[in-house]
């Protein structure tokens, strides 16, 4: 079996590019439901925290399962346009639709068939979900062999993703809020399904003319595959420091519309607080990656998690401070989350083809597989994590969102969007430490 044959030229701007633009997809489907869903659930279905956890966590758990398998299909894809591309046409174009059916649930008269609704079309995002984004990340490891390349490749992918995270998590809320009502979630979900399609073929589109070298996948069974993964020391240590990092930032985003509405006691406060988690993200993205090029990918997401969680500890003020050091605080988590995805997403191609190069055999699938299954369990138990909290302050839901909440949930809110995210980024940190690739090893 012959591993990935990738140039070390620089990649022209185009297709960098067309490649970043499936991120506008990503950024789209990772941040709508973890802002939006579990408001929806609680504040206009009426479903209790606990419950509401639970239906955004399954089809994210299936994720889990799903994601290497999808990997291993794309990696044994035998198509004219290349292995991963036409898994982005097909599973995006579903997650587009089946995206715009979660939120546009008729009134059945039942809280148990409302929320049947939303986990069934949710499970069906998360199936097709599954099957964009694994080709998707696994394709930088196939498109260039060189260590500086990816991150010049990452940075417009994570610049874009930026952008998308800000349009998204910005205009849903006001969306929802011009609409009113279950009307205004039913049109903001079609306006986001749209925005996914464009993503989606931007990025199939756009990457036509990269290249994707000879892909051949390797030998042995999934189960086979997954236990050679498990043993990658580097990518092990990686992919737990992300993951507890995605878990961090699931919470944050599923806080964000109780922080802005309970605790700082205005709807306006939601876009706001995503205007300065994503602003700093949109100028500091290239920033980050000239810092990755002086002192390596490893040091600058260091330096990325110690800003991430200084932000997210101050934070923890939001209830005496004025709304600007929240906004501030939310400000500095934007700062450390830009140089959070640029350089996980820029090391990751790093293992997977030090593992091609090594074995002769191309795991990039595979590899992609798990991640993505680790990042989707972070993203999912985020919300899932932040649900409990509110459980355990005595949140109060309702089917109009006007219950006068008791300081134990304001407090909850407040520490599961700041001091909880905090100690988790911090925690990941062990791990990082642990990895040891760097140029001299990638670019042997």
């Amino acid at each position: 079996m012959s591993a990935p044959v990738a140039t070390t030229a620089a990649l022209p701007r185009a297709v960098r590019i067309g490649y970043g633009s499936g991120s506008v997809a990503t950024g789209a489907f990772g941040t709508v439901p973890g802002l939006m869903l579990l408001p929806y659930l609680t504040d206009s279905l009426g479903i209790t925290a606990i419950v509401a956890g639970v239906i955004v966590f399954l089809p994210k758990a299936w994720d889990v399962i799903l994601n290497p398998i999808a990997g291993r299909i794309s990696d044994r894809t035998v198509d004219p346009r290349g292995p991963r591309r036409p898994w982005l046409l097909r599973a995006g174009l579903t997650l587009s639709v089946a995206f715009a059916v979660i939120f546009a649930a008729p009134e059945l008269g039942s809280k148990v068939a409302e929320a049947a609704w939303v986990l069934v079309a949710f499970l069906a995002c998360a199936t097709a979900y599954a099957f964009f984004q694994v080709p998707y990340v696994a394709m930088p490891a196939e498109m260039t062999s060189s260590y500086d390349e990816r991150t010049r490749l990452m940075t417009w992918r994570v610049a874009i993703l930026a952008f998308t995270i800000m349009l998204a998590g910005a205009t849903a809320p006001v969306i929802r809020d011009a609409v009113g009502g279950r009307d205004g979630y039913r049109v903001m979900g079609v306006v986001m399904a749209l925005i996914i399609a464009i993503g989606v073929v931007g990025s199939y589109r756009g990457t036509r003319h990269a290249p994707v070298g000879s892909v051949e996948a390797g030998p042995g069974s999934l189960r086979d595959q997954l236990r050679i993964v498990a043993t990658a020391h580097d990518f092990r240590n990686l992919l737990i420091t992300f993951v507890i990092q995605a878990l961090a930032t699931g919470c944050m985003l599923a806080g964000v519309a109780y922080l802005a509405e309970d605790v700082l006691d205005s709807k306006g406060a939601a876009t706001v607080l995503f205007v300065c988690f994503v602003g700093p993200a949109l100028l500091l993205t290239p920033v980050w990656s000239a810092i990755g090029g002086r002192i390596g990918k490893k040091r600058g997401y260091l330096y990325a998690s110690l800003i991430l969680a200084a932000g997210a500890a101050l934070a923890a003020l939001a209830q005496s401070a004025p709304a600007a050091v929240v906004f501030l605080a939310t400000g500095l988590v934007g700062v450390g989350y830009a140089g959070c995805q640029v350089f996980p997403m820029a090391m990751l191609p790093d293992a997977a083809a030090v593992d091609a190069r090594r074995t002769g055999t191309n795991r990039a699938g595979v590899y992609t597989g798990v991640w993505t299954a680790g990042e989707t369990l972070g993203l999912a138990l985020g919300p899932g994590v932040f649900a409990l909290v509110l459980a355990l302050g005595d949140y109060r839901s309702s089917t109009d969102g006007d219950a006068v909440q008791p300081d134990s949930a304001l407090t909850a809110i407040v520490l599961g969007f700041s001091l909880l995210p905090a100690a988790l980024t911090l925690l990941s940190l062990w791990w990082l430490s642990r990895y040891t690739l760097d140029a001299s090893e990638v670019d042997a």
